[in-house]
């Protein structure tokens, strides 16, 4: 289904919220990325943060120029994810987390294999993967459970969901987030539901990865919450609102 004639020139989207300690490593992002001609644009989306974080992002913006996207009430990772690819110009959109868990070095890797498939998504569980530094002991096994029931339940057979590091061609992103109904968590699963519904391929890339402290996601409330979302994809399937 994927043409490989187009240039590539990727659209980086950023979600943030509530991340006033860790926007400086944005800085380390845009010395990688500021002389890739494959790079189109960086997009910061502020997702309603509360503590000084558009502070920094607006200094941030006048500096470099990137684009900046900002509402003053949280709706979730996915909701900003959607208005990131919204706004995109690029041959293929990006998303990638603040915290660098996976470095801005991938997105080099991933460039590599960019045209070899519709979306490309970053996964720790290939034995190929570098995990510098590991999650705790339950957050493997909760994101573990998740993932099966995801595949179960979504039909899609990846080996990691949650990783923060996917890449969309601009035909797929704009299709499939245009239907995305999740705006927390498990939009991710919802993204990868929605791109086996539509006929779009996805090659898993093997990424270089290390835990960060300092996670958004709240145990057990944001697990509960994602399973009973990838359950809403099934129902949001059968009553025909994809």
């Amino acid at each position: 289904m994927y043409s490989s004639k187009k240039t590539t020139k990727i659209s980086l989207i950023i979600p943030i919220y509530n991340e006033e300690g860790r926007v400086h490593n944005l800085n380390t992002l845009w010395k990688y990325i500021k002389n890739k001609i494959y790079i189109k644009e960086l997009i910061i989306v502020n997702d309603g943060s509360t503590d000084d974080t558009l502070f920094f992002l607006t200094r941030f913006q006048k500096i470099t120029r990137c684009k900046l996207i900002s509402y003053s009430k949280n709706k979730g990772k996915g909701y900003a994810v959607k208005k990131g690819v919204i706004s995109a110009k690029g041959t293929h959109i990006l998303f990638m987390d603040v915290d660098l868990s996976t470095p801005p070095k991938m997105v080099g890797e991933l460039k590599k294999i960019i045209q070899s498939a519709d979306i490309i998504i970053g996964t720790r569980k290939n034995k190929k993967a570098i995990l510098l530094q590991r999650q705790s002991m339950i957050r493997e096994v909760m994101g573990t459970f998740f993932t099966t029931i995801s595949q179960k339940i979504s039909g899609v057979e990846v080996s990691d969901f949650t990783c923060g590091f996917k890449c969309f061609s601009k035909k797929a992103a704009k299709k499939i987030f245009k239907k995305q109904r999740i705006n927390r968590w498990a939009f991710d699963a919802e993204s990868l539901f929605l791109a086996k519904k539509y006929g779009f391929s996805i090659k898993e890339l093997p990424v270089q990865w290390s835990d960060r402290k300092g996670t958004k996601v709240r145990f057990p409330q944001d697990i509960i919450q994602s399973l009973f979302d990838v359950v809403a994809i099934r129902l949001n399937e059968l009553f025909s609102k994809y």
